[in-house]
């Protein structure tokens, strides 16, 4: 195991001590989509103890563009299952727990609790507002990641500055009663993206550097501009 992550621990940032947070730690990926193909990649190569891959939904062929986790073979599978298998063989040192029910109202806040720090992977509002509303009440913080063609996004949520999704995104109502419409996306967004979201996750269970707490990190892959808003 300490040649294994030998690479990570010589960070003084992170150390031994460092790479025995991660392994106690756990971490709930909220849609094992393009961005928590990335980031479920990248946090299991890390060492995180425990995973938590909640999606409902089945690997589709269109899903192989971006959704670099899953392999042709394993079109048709639920996304949970399928990932997990993948996963499994990267590392026998992390635990995977699937929730192939997804996340919904009825079942979100018992799942929730069994975890220390959320990944919102997902592409939907109904979701992401959800997620607000719980991980306010349990007091956990989470790692919001979205994209659209060319461009994503990264924040934390809930962490020690308080702020809110609907900080960002007042405007509940309107937002989740906007039909869902498929869109455009190069493949390699939703890996740059997810990636940082592991990357937060790892300088928030280990306790370096300065998080995206109240502060939302754009970026456009045509032209690789980026920005930070505080909010």
């Amino acid at each position: 195991m300490e040649e294994r992550y030998a690479r990570q621990t010589m960070l003084p940032e992170i150390g031994e001590q460092g790479q025995r947070r991660l392994s106690e730690a756990s971490v709930l990926i909220v849609g094992i989509g393009g961005l928590g193909s990335a980031a479920a990649l990248y946090l299991t190569g890390a060492g995180v103890g425990r995973i938590g891959l909640a999606d409902a939904d089945t690997v589709s062929k269109s899903n192989l563009q971006r959704q670099v986790l899953y392999t042709e073979g394993q079109v048709g599978m639920p996304k949970s299952a399928a990932a997990r298998e993948r996963l499994a063989a990267l590392s026998s040192h992390t635990a995977f727990e699937c929730r192939p029910e997804g996340i919904t109202p009825e079942n979100a806040r018992p799942i929730l609790d069994g975890y220390d720090l959320i990944l919102d992977c997902c592409d939907n509002f109904p979701t992401r507002y959800l997620l607000d509303d719980l991980c306010a009440a349990c007091r956990k913080p989470w790692v919001h990641g979205s994209i659209g063609e060319f461009y994503g996004q990264v924040t934390v949520f809930n962490g020690r500055k308080g702020r809110r999704y609907r900080d960002l995104y007042p405007d509940r109502k309107a937002l989740c009663a906007r039909p869902r419409i498929t869109q455009g996306v190069l493949g390699t967004v939703p890996g740059v993206i997810g990636t940082l979201q592991a990357s937060e996750a790892i300088k928030y269970l280990c306790g370096f550097g300065e998080p995206l707490d109240g502060r939302l990190f754009t970026i456009d892959l045509r032209t690789l501009q980026t920005q930070i808003i505080d909010y």
